[in-house]
């Protein structure tokens, strides 16, 4: 699978992974799988926004929380790439789990965490097909909107 030059053809640069932000690590390799921990959506170290989900004023668009998505997946394929040395040696994209911060009249967490699975799927095709969760929760670590962990499988 040639992820690294889709990457390049897309116009995807990876950031360095980020540093975790209390007792754990950004990714485990165990088998042929690696785990990521909960990614947010750093942007070189800084979250692009806070606060919950949802539609009104002082709320984080559903538009905006999927965009979000696809940084923390971003950030995911980092930590993947830091464990593997390269995204080819990946062969199957197994869950993805998103969680967003919801409003409690937001519904639309499926929608957000389709940010991440598209992406995932721009970059491995039929490989990047995968379970999933979209959970609402009441908060997320440092008030991000969104936050997945990926589970991938290697060779």
């Amino acid at each position: 699978m040639a992820v690294e030059s889709r990457l390049a053809e897309l116009g995807i640069e990876l950031p360095e992974v980020a540093p975790p932000v209390a007792a754990y690590v950004p990714a485990v390799v165990t088998g042929s799988y690696v785990y990521t921990s909960g990614q947010l959506p750093f942007v070189a170290g800084t979250l692009p926004a806070t606060g919950k989900v949802g539609d009104g004023a002082g709320l984080v668009s559903a538009d905006d929380a999927k965009g979000y998505a696809r940084t923390c997946a971003l950030n995911a394929l980092a930590a993947v790439r830091a464990e593997l040395g390269s995204l080819d040696r990946v062969t199957r994209v197994v869950k993805l789990v998103g969680f967003v911060a919801s409003d409690p009249a937001f519904t639309g967490q499926p929608g957000v965490i389709n940010g991440a699975s598209e992406l995932l799927g721009e970059l491995f095709g039929e490989a990047g097909r995968h379970a999933r969760s979209a959970v609402g929760v009441a908060v997320l670590p440092l008030d991000a909107p969104v936050e997945l962990e990926l589970i991938v499988e290697f060779a």
